[in-house]
């Protein structure tokens, strides 16, 4: 179970926890707008000018923090509940399948109780319980014969399992001849909410979903005036943060809080929940502090001060998207290639001249050291640094799993370097390229591709016989994050168009190709692209079957699972307010983090 993993990592934990914190204090120099570049004056896409968030706490805040770690004691009292109420939970699980075999109804309570499971995020421990639950017969009937909010439940259930499941048929009941919800639905907010969750796991062309989205938010909304309050404030965050697209861990607190309130309780799952929760902030904070201290150690933040020194946001992003204590070290060395992903996207914005990073693009492609010896000291340094972690993450994979990947981690940082090469010559000559083409382009400089190229080896799946064709033709599963990525950013850079020029949006050049369109048609244009993105990663995130765009391809779980919550953090990383701020991304961080 993971909590023996926790076990093994209490004496690090300890350590860590005894050490003062190393994260950083806001730096308005961090992201806020470009000097200057050494090359003729170019300018930082405006998709990547940024004012610098407000995530980072004060030295005040943090000396408070550390005041209230826990003591080597309480970590291993902490552990011990963890395992005693893991041990509980169990047994309830043993005694609602007991139940279920002499009632109808305890069927039922075996599928709900597995829906809070997932939704605190500690349904891991009990696999083989959740399992057993989840009988197909038994989802087939509720899906086909139960009430809204039974059908929804197991509609999402099979969804998420990879079943086939049709929803028209499952939702074609509760509707009138004319196809629309009927309206005795409007004042079941256990239903509407169900109906909400799944209204967001279209996977394309399926009307009724659509339907479902607008019939559920419009009554959902409308019951908030009149619902006793804490079940308004669950509704409000449901509406805000949809299940499906919202990160697990963020909402699972929210549904803890939402469960605490309810007459009839599970304190064990709670509890579990609660404690599972303080042993990976625990856990993410002994990460953080160990990327930190590589990160003050390689120097690069001194050699290069015009590129961003957010060890933090970096962080979060692996933090999100990759989950399990047991992939702890995965996290780690993830989030060094992350860094390299912003620090060679300043280079080449900020630094650099064309011919510089021709020559450093040459150098990558090479993977020789010798050929950055004409380059810039901060493009050696750099290289220098890449080329040491990314051939540390190659012998860690050797290893564990008995294949060496370096030739195929070695393209794939080519593929990167040439996707910038390609903007830095747009931009020098001026050119203004289809936004078709942008877009293709923006995938592989997103950064997502690389990552994921190296979360695949680390995940111990070999794609040696077809690498070649992974990094040239990028699946779905990597290039629809990556696309929602580049989109949820260029909306986000449209008020800075005026002052910094041709910023290289899409919407901007798509506005360009289509004259006569107002910037609000173009905007939601850009919506609908995402939205049509989700979509595509849902069919990939919920076929039992390989990717019709790549048969001969199939993913590990956790790698499909990793790529929806890097979808799902984008509105977080790029969700700006009227001033410029994130405030849902410190939300995220002090929840998880501190």
């Amino acid at each position: 179970m993971v909590c023996h993993v926790f076990s093994s990592f209490s004496s690090s934990l300890i350590r860590v926890l005894e050490a003062p914190l190393l994260l950083p204090a806001a730096s308005a120099s961090s992201s806020s707008s470009s000097p200057a570049s050494r090359s003729g004056g170019r300018r930082r896409r405006a998709a990547h000018v940024r004012p610098s968030p407000a995530i980072y706490p004060g030295r005040q805040e943090l000396a408070s923090h550390s005041s209230m770690l826990p003591t080597d004691f309480d970590i291993q009292v902490l552990i011990e509940r963890h395992e005693a109420l893991t041990d509980d939970v169990q047994e309830m699980l043993q005694h609602q399948r007991r139940r279920h075999q002499k009632t109808a109804s305890g069927g039922r309570e075996r599928i709900a109780t597995v829906d809070h499971l997932r939704r605190l995020c500690i349904d891991h421990y009990f696999q083989d319980e959740v399992d057993d639950a989840m009988d197909a017969c038994l989802l087939e009937e509720l899906a086909h014969g139960g009430d809204l909010l039974d059908a929804t439940l197991a509609f999402r259930l099979m969804r998420e399992a990879g079943h086939h499941v049709s929803a028209d048929e499952v939702l074609g009941r509760f509707t009138d001849d004319n196809g629309e919800f009927r309206l005795d639905y409007r004042k079941d907010i256990r239903g509407l909410l169900s109906l909400q969750d799944i209204s967001h796991m279209n996977i394309g062309q399926e009307a009724s979903l659509c339907k479902a989205k607008e019939f559920s938010t419009r009554n959902l909304e409308s019951a908030i005036n009149y619902l006793e309050p804490n079940l308004a404030r669950y509704v409000r965050q449901s509406l805000d943060h949809p299940y499906h697209v919202s990160l697990n861990q963020y909402k699972a607190r929210h549904h803890l809080s939402y469960l605490q309130t309810l007459p009839i309780r599970c304190t064990a799952m709670e509890e579990l929940a609660l404690a599972d929760f303080q042993l990976n902030k625990l856990l993410h904070q002994m990460e953080m502090q160990d990327i930190k201290r590589w990160w003050m150690d390689l120097g690069l933040a001194q050699e290069i001060p015009v590129a961003r020194d957010q060890v933090q946001k970096w962080f979060v992003w692996m933090m999100t998207a990759i989950q399990g204590a047991s992939l702890s070290r995965c996290r780690i060395e993830l989030t060094k290639i992350v860094s390299f992903v912003y620090i060679v996207d300043d280079i080449f914005d900020l630094v650099g001249t064309r011919e510089e990073l021709s020559c450093f693009t040459q150098a990558i492609r090479m993977w020789d050291l010798a050929a950055a010896d004409s380059l810039p000291s901060c493009m050696r340094s750099c290289f220098r640094a890449l080329h040491t972690v990314t051939n540390d993450i190659a012998d860690m994979v050797e290893r564990d799993h008995g294949v060496n990947p370096i030739n195929h981690l070695k393209k794939a940082w080519a593929m990167l370097f040439d996707g910038f090469m390609t903007e830095t010559k747009w931009l020098s000559a001026g050119q203004v390229p289809e936004s078709e083409e942008y877009l293709r382009n923006g995938v592989v400089t997103s950064g997502v591709p690389l990552v994921f190229v190296h979360l695949l080896f680390m995940l111990g799946h070999d794609v040696s016989q077809n690498a070649a064709e992974f990094v040239d033709h990028i699946p779905p599963v990597i290039s629809c994050p990556a696309k929602i990525l580049r989109l949820w950013d260029d909306l986000g850079s449209a008020k800075d168009e005026a002052q910094e020029g041709l910023d290289g949006s899409y919407k901007e050049l798509y506005l360009k190709e289509n004259p006569g369109l107002a910037a609000g048609e173009a905007e939601e244009h850009v919506r609908r692209l995402i939205a049509g993105e989700w979509e595509e990663l849902n069919r990939e995130c919920f076929s039992a079957s390989p990717s019709r765009s790549s048969p001969a391809t199939t993913f590990p779980a956790g790698f499909t699972q990793a790529a929806l919550n890097a979808a799902r953090m984008v509105g977080v990383m790029y969700g700006y307010d009227g001033e410029r701020r994130l405030p849902v991304l410190d939300v995220y961080v002090r929840m998880l983090l501190f």
